[in-house]
């Protein structure tokens, strides 16, 4: 059970973190993630809230997730604004609408909201089986298939795919939409599996966090993955001290995660090699 409930805690971060990777190959770096992990969050609550089916929440956190991701890609694709700039956008975005939505419907932050929860079985729910099983799948799609093969070159070098006769901007749209569907199954796994309800920020910087486990992991999923689990042991320790009554303040075991993250990526991110065309806007020429 131990295991369970560290692959309990690591699962937003490693779900979004997964998808990211996806949409990192293709030459896209998804800032925006923790706006779509928010947006999921929320909806998903909402819709469990209003119809009392997890499921249904989590099919609207998936949604919401790819709007957001669908707003992302028409201006950081399509029009070819900077991705850095409109990620950040997003993530303001989806930070303002939940706040006032959640703030508008149940009348304060402070307000306690309760909702089914998807079921486990032995501590299991079916999103951490997908997770675990997306591991191997995303490493064979993105090495063995050629959609794979497509969307990496997308990411290295975008002319030699279009010359070879494929649409970089839709292949980088299919990346991002495996992204954004990723990213909701993270948020709604924090409102739907983990809290059985919704706080504004829930997420907490998880997005940016997994997008650091992109590179720590060197763009391998099960390295991603491998370091997601790292995240969620370190964010477990807060329960863990206050199991064994160790008098450790808060504020400094919810940053600890954070602090790891930035710590790991230090040592380890040096020499990564990204792939070549990360963040850069790309415009056939006519």
């Amino acid at each position: 059970m131990e295991f369970i409930s560290l692959l309990q805690y690591s699962a937003p971060v490693a779900l979004a973190a997964l998808g990211e990777i996806v949409v990192q190959k293709s030459g896209v770096i998804n800032i925006g993630l923790e706006g779509s992990m928010l947006a999921a969050a929320f909806f998903g609550m909402l819709t469990c809230f209003a119809t009392h089916s997890p499921w249904l929440g989590l099919g609207a956190a998936i949604a919401a997730a790819i709007v957001m991701t669908l707003i992302f890609a028409v201006f950081a694709i399509y029009l070819g604004a900077d991705q850095v700039v409109v990620g950040t956008a997003t993530n303001l975005l989806a930070l303002g609408v939940t706040g006032s939505l959640f703030r508008s419907k149940f009348g304060g932050t402070k307000q306690l909201i309760s909702i089914p929860r998807i079921e486990t079985f032995h501590g299991v729910d079916p999103v951490m089986v997908v997770m675990i099983l997306s591991v191997p799948i995303i490493w064979f799609v993105l090495r063995k298939t050629a959609w794979g093969l497509a969307v990496r070159a997308c990411g290295e070098y975008p002319k030699a795919a279009d010359a070879a006769g494929f649409s970089v901007h839709r292949l980088r749209l299919q990346a991002l939409l495996v992204g954004g569907l990723f990213a909701g199954l993270a948020g709604g796994f924090l409102s739907l599996v983990i809290a059985g309800s919704f706080a504004e920020n829930m997420t907490g910087g998880r997005g940016f966090v997994a997008i650091a486990m992109v590179t720590f992991g060197r763009w391998k999923p099960l390295f991603a993955f491998l370091a997601a689990l790292l995240i969620g042991y370190a964010e477990s320790l807060q329960y863990r001290f206050q199991t064994y009554g160790w008098n450790v303040p808060y504020q400094l075991m919810i940053a600890l995660p954070y602090l790891v993250a930035l710590v790991v990526l230090v040592i380890v991110g040096k020499g990564t090699v990204a792939p070549g065309a990360l963040a850069q806007p790309y415009r056939k020429d006519k």
